[in-house]
């Protein structure tokens, strides 16, 4: 169990995935951060009594510093530092071929 847990960090991982600029967690290239928790473990989130690490995986076209400030402010006032960890970018959605061929004169 992860010592020093009173923030809940599956409502952090809710708040922070709910976000347009985030595709989802990530737990670091070693599974690294993330909260243990009685029967559970919660990828992505990692809570201690001197710091909050936060990993994302950034949703294109947002910038770093944009998925920064949108996690930062989803987050909120917390009594402890919060870092940002953006381990990834998701690569942006395809149009379907068929669409297009459908538009053409």
């Amino acid at each position: 169990m992860t010592p020093g847990v009173e923030l809940d960090a599956a409502a952090l991982a809710t708040v922070v995935t709910a976000l347009p600029q985030v595709a989802g967690l990530h737990s670091g290239r070693f599974g690294e951060i993330a909260t243990l928790l009685p029967g559970r473990r919660v990828p992505g989130v990692r809570i201690r009594p001197w710091e909050i690490t936060i990993g994302v995986t950034g949703r294109h076209p947002a910038t770093i510093a944009e998925i920064g400030a949108a996690v930062r402010a989803a987050v909120g006032l917390i009594d402890r530092p919060v870092h940002i960890h953006i381990g990834d970018f998701a690569a942006p959605t395809a149009t379907p071929v068929a669409a297009t061929i459908e538009e053409l004169p």
